[in-house]
């Protein structure tokens, strides 16, 4: 029988397992390390994932072990963990896990489920999104460097059409930037997704020895990818905060855009659970702008309309 421990998070009980058991193979972090790090950011982490249908990633024998991705919420969760419809599969709208409470992101994080992947909709309006992502994808021998310089032009284009913009790591090899919206039914996922696609062909207009808005995949190499696709209304894209499947515990942190541009310069932009704890408490929560900026996007018809606006 697993090792079981019981406790009592925000007054739920929960029976917690396997401590003790190595997730991060390379450092020695472990599942309760895992758990730990998810109560502690969680009251941060809500603000962002609380109202969304999330899904999650698990990796029941660690980061080099197989994972899954689970959107239906599992049958055996703790009543106390809602669900929320979402856009589902081939078999229809399916229930989706709302992590909306502290106790209920420790319930994920005993499942073993490193990553929490969010839509861009909130759970009540799932035909709308309330931010526009930009997903930047190097490929090699591009890496950070390239990935934080685009990102840089990503801002400059959007703050030309007066629109503010918040960026963090992919805890893996990338960056992202966000466009807050918050602006209730005013948007639709076709058009953050042409929107976004139309301002990655600008920067690819004028940048196409690093940029590229293609999905080929063969043609990748030493550019980024402005990835405008992970607006489409199936996608989701992983949690800021969230923890990431990679060789040492490393999360998707949200950054500053000082810290953006030290990067393009070769300066780190990687940041491990500990790390990023230590700066909530210093910084705050430094995605808040996500949540709370209210924006409307322009209707782009195409890369001409960005450069001219």
């Amino acid at each position: 029988m697993a090792d079981r421990t019981e406790t009592v998070v925000e007054g739920r009980r929960l029976g917690l397992s396997n401590l003790d058991k190595v997730l991060y193979p390379e450092t020695g972090f472990t599942k309760g390390e895992v758990i730990d790090y998810y109560a502690r950011v969680a009251p941060v982490l809500l603000t962002h994932l609380g109202d969304r249908g999330i899904t999650l990633r698990r990796f029941p024998n660690g980061v080099d072990g197989q994972s899954f991705y689970e959107k239906r919420c599992p049958s055996h969760r703790p009543d106390w963990v809602g669900t929320a419809e979402g856009p589902g599969d081939s078999g229809g709208a399916i229930g989706y896990c709302v992590l909306d409470s502290v106790a209920a992101v420790v319930w994920a994080a005993n499942l073993a489920a490193l990553e929490l992947h969010a839509p861009m909709a909130r759970a009540d309006d799932i035909e709308s999104p309330q931010m526009v992502v930009f997903d930047l994808d190097p490929g090699a021998p591009a890496a950070m460097p390239e990935c934080a310089e685009v990102a840089l032009w990503v801002r400059d284009v959007l703050a030309g059409i007066d629109l503010d913009c918040v960026a963090k790591t992919s805890g893996s090899k990338g960056l992202q930037v966000y466009v807050p919206l918050n602006a209730g039914a005013a948007h639709t996922h076709d058009h953050a997704s042409s929107f976004a696609r139309a301002v990655g062909q600008a920067i690819e207009r004028a940048h196409p020895a690093l940029v590229l808005t293609t999905m080929r995949k063969d043609v990748r190499g030493g550019k980024v990818f402005v990835d405008w696709s992970q607006n489409s209304r199936h996608k989701t894209t992983v949690c800021v905060y969230s923890l990431r499947a990679r060789p040492r515990p490393t999360v998707s942190a949200p950054v500053t855009w000082d810290e953006v541009a030290a990067a393009a310069d070769d300066a780190s932009l990687s940041f491990e659970a500990p790390e990023v704890l230590e700066r909530i408490e210093r910084h705050g929560d430094l995605f808040s702008l996500a949540a709370t900026c209210t924006q409307r996007l322009a209707l782009l018809r195409g890369p001409d309309e960005v450069e001219r606006g």
